[in-house]
């Protein structure tokens, strides 16, 4: 099966790159995902191997901050089904789950972010899903041409 890439958004308030570089295999599961269009992909397009832009979001300065491969596919979201857990959500259960989440692995942390104002300003990324008027998902799909982008970006303000 042919490499996917995606956008995975997080706030770092909640979950920041600093939190999955401190995960003991710098690994952690992309849980709490509660937009049926997001658990969409999660549930049947994400896949092993595929690669990550990690975005902080709703936060001062929203950017790509690194890169993360996806080291588990798509599984239920188990906790969906811990009463304690804020992603409880009493309609899912292990038979009949609601919600799913992947593995995601850290691969780089940038030097220095790539901003949202450095996305919108570069033409090459004006069909990039992020940059859409309205797109509030936090996982969405990224084209391959656009992942180059951003990674060279991220290159170019590390020289």
């Amino acid at each position: 099966m042919a490499v996917r890439y995606w956008l995975m958004k997080t706030e770092p308030g909640t979950y920041s790159i600093d939190d999955l570089v401190a995960e003991r295999d710098q690994t952690t599961c992309w849980e709490g995902v509660r937009n049926y269009q997001a658990r969409n992909l999660l549930r049947d397009e994400i896949h092993e191997g595929d690669r990550v832009l990690f975005y902080h979001s709703a936060c001062a300065q929203p950017a790509v901050v690194g890169t993360a491969t996806v080291v588990r596919g798509g599984y239920p979201d188990h906790f969906s089904w811990d009463r304690r857990s804020k992603y409880f959500d009493e309609k899912s259960t292990p038979e009949n789950p609601r919600w799913f989440m992947v593995d995601i692995r850290l691969d780089k942390v940038f030097d220095a972010p790539v901003t949202l104002a450095e996305l919108r300003g570069r033409a090459d990324l004006e069909g990039m899903e992020l940059l859409r008027k309205g797109s509030r998902l936090s996982v969405q799909p990224v084209r391959k041409k656009e992942f180059d982008t951003v990674l060279k970006m991220a290159a170019a303000a590390e020289a």
